[in-house]
């Protein structure tokens, strides 16, 4: 079977036992909707169709992930098991492909990472597509979500699905919608966050916009399938950008002596032309590391070098060395040698209370403690293994007797559950996201 596993690392999170489904599935209704990778991305979407009354099935590689969402225990932190109960009667998943021929619109959510050297990596993408093409039939609309260059969908996508001996938008309609989907944020969810969809005929558009609207308050509709891949990539770009300019900033506040936490918040009450940024240990998840990579890629293609972004990628993967290089002097300002010192990390996710360890900055920074000679344990109450250089990091098991012994804490992660009182333990304290974190743009 030609697909993809699109479930989490395995350390990221601790999955707690469902409580089972409260309705039967209806299997009689024709399945309507079919997602394939039922992860960060297609889990929320799988539901936001079921909701809308869509019979909805989702489609994975990956046995757990499959069972755990039949169950009614979401093994990822975008779809509550809540929002899983209730649509227990319309969404079910499943590792066999064969009822996509069945399907009216067919979704692809699956990863597309990029290599060790920073190219895009479009074989799960591909993968997928292609079980696609070997079940598409005449009529059905398919949509892809997952997030890759412009014209990737009306190129190499739209080349396979052909192979099928269908014509895209004369047989079968084709679209791209770039999955939004931010975990943790308890303000915005798929329901009301605006989706951008871009057709690749008008026929193609107006049927994918006709079908987002259904699952969500506002669609926009782009001139075709190349602006919405393109605009995915501004958005993360854009942060990426910012967040690079904040981190360096707070670099040469330090060395300046300026408090860099103070000059944010005055620069913040300018009600107009300024956004506030807040650095920390550095970037991670899914989105900021790698998105703006696949433009960088395809401009080079063309001979066109997309600066900007390429050098915001190098600041922000500096940060952890430069926090690693504060972690040293601040020990040895109070008399201990890095080797041998006893380093704490909290919160070793990519983003406040989520348990995504995906391009977590915790990693390089333990990298480099680990390299100076230094005894790092960590804590994250939604993380129950971690590593770095290879090497399985100790968990703390007794946080505040850990705090009291550690010779440094870093705080990596502002958890809600590091509450000040909990950190005034902390025998010496790093904290890179600075006092205002918890408001504000996240660092991550």
């Amino acid at each position: 079977m030609d697909l993809i596993d699109s479930a989490p690392p395995a350390s990221a999170a601790r999955f707690a036992p469902g409580r089972g489904r409260t309705a039967v599935l209806d299997r009689t209704r024709t399945i309507e909707v079919a997602v394939i990778g039922t992860g960060y991305a297609g889990l929320p979407l799988a539901v936001a169709a079921a909701q809308a009354g869509h019979r909805t099935r989702g489609l994975d590689l990956n046995e757990f992930l499959v069972a755990q969402v039949n169950i009614g225990s979401p093994p990822v932190d975008t779809v509550t098991e809540e929002q899983l109960a209730a649509v227990s009667g319309l969404l079910d998943a499943t590792t066999d492909p064969a009822y996509l021929r069945e399907c009216s619109v067919i979704a692809v959510c699956v990863p597309t990472p990029v290599d060790a050297h920073g190219v895009p990596d479009l074989g799960p993408l591909l993968s997928a597509t292609r079980t696609v093409r070997d079940h598409l039939r005449p009529g059905q609309l398919v949509i892809i979500e997952s997030t890759t260059y412009p014209g990737t969908t009306e190129g190499v996508i739209r080349e396979t699905l052909e192979e099928s001996g269908l014509v895209a938008g004369e047989d079968f309609h084709l679209a791209f919608s770039p999955e939004r989907v931010d975990p943790g944020n308890q303000r915005f969810g798929f329901h009301n966050t605006p989706k951008v969809v871009g057709g690749l005929t008008a026929e193609c558009r107006t049927r994918a916009a006709g079908f987002y609207r259904e699952l969500t308050e506002q669609v926009h509709v782009t001139r075709s399938p190349r602006e919405a891949e393109a605009a995915k990539i501004l958005e993360n770009t854009y942060r990426q950008v910012n967040l690079a300019l904040i981190n360096e900033f707070a670099q040469i506040c330090h060395r300046l002596g300026v408090d860099v936490w103070d000059t944010i918040d005055a620069a913040a009450t300018k009600p107009f032309g300024f956004t506030p940024f807040r650095p920390g240990v550095g970037v991670g998840g899914h989105c900021i590391p790698v998105d703006p990579l696949y433009l960088v890629h395809r401009a080079a293609q063309e001979g066109l070098p997309f600066r900007m972004a390429e050098q915001a990628q190098r600041i922000n993967d500096s940060m952890p060395v430069w926090v690693a290089s504060r972690a040293r002097d601040l020990l040895a300002h109070h008399g201990t040698a890095v080797r041998g010192a006893r380093v704490l990390l909290l919160g070793v996710t990519y983003k406040p209370d989520v348990a995504d360890i995906r391009h977590s900055p915790a990693e390089p920074l333990a990298a480099e403690l680990l390299g100076a000679g230094a005894d790092v344990v960590f804590h994250d109450p939604y993380v129950d293994a971690f590593r770095a250089r290879g090497r399985e990091l100790r968990p703390s098991r007794d946080l505040p007797a850990d705090l009291a012994t550690a010779d440094l804490t870093v705080l990596v992660q502002r958890h809600r559950a590091y509450r000040d009182e909990l950190l005034a333990g902390a025998r010496l304290l790093l904290d890179p996201s600075g006092p205002a974190a918890t408001t504000g743009t996240s660092p991550s």
